[in-house]
């Protein structure tokens, strides 16, 4: 006897198995922290990374504070959800907002061995370098 069609309830599920890994992890940035170098052609002054531990995550040190949240656009392309961070009070907390907005603000990435970019539909760029 000859199975009949699959059902077309199952059709979603089946097509979602098949897809492979599109997330920034699959292409070069997991396991990996990420140190900024410059932002927007220039040091920040102060310390930020990023790391993306998961498919679909994002987390890092931002100047003052931990931040994490979803990174949730197929590569190449960069979308943060929203953010969440802890709440510790320093004195780089300008450094950290401009940190966390042009972050939020990124729509393109790029990893090239030990080089993270992400670019800005504004003209902005944040370079990263792995950390050693």
């Amino acid at each position: 006897m000859r199975p009949g069609p699959l059902p077309l309830v199952l059709l979603p599920f089946l097509l979602a198995a098949c897809d492979p890994d599109e997330s920034l992890t699959a292409y070069g940035a997991a396991d990996t922290v990420w140190q900024l170098e410059t932002l927007d052609g220039a040091p920040l002054g102060a310390a930020a990374t990023v790391e993306f531990p998961e498919p679909g995550q994002i987390a890092g040190q931002a100047p003052c504070n931990r931040f994490f949240g979803e990174q949730r656009a197929p590569y190449p392309w960069f979308e943060v959800g929203p953010l969440a961070a802890t709440r510790m009070a320093c004195p780089d907390l300008d450094k950290e907002q401009n940190f966390l907005s042009a972050l939020a603000a990124m729509t393109e990435v790029e990893v090239a061995g030990d080089i993270l970019i992400l670019r800005g539909d504004d003209g902005r760029e944040m370079l990263f370098r792995a950390a050693p």
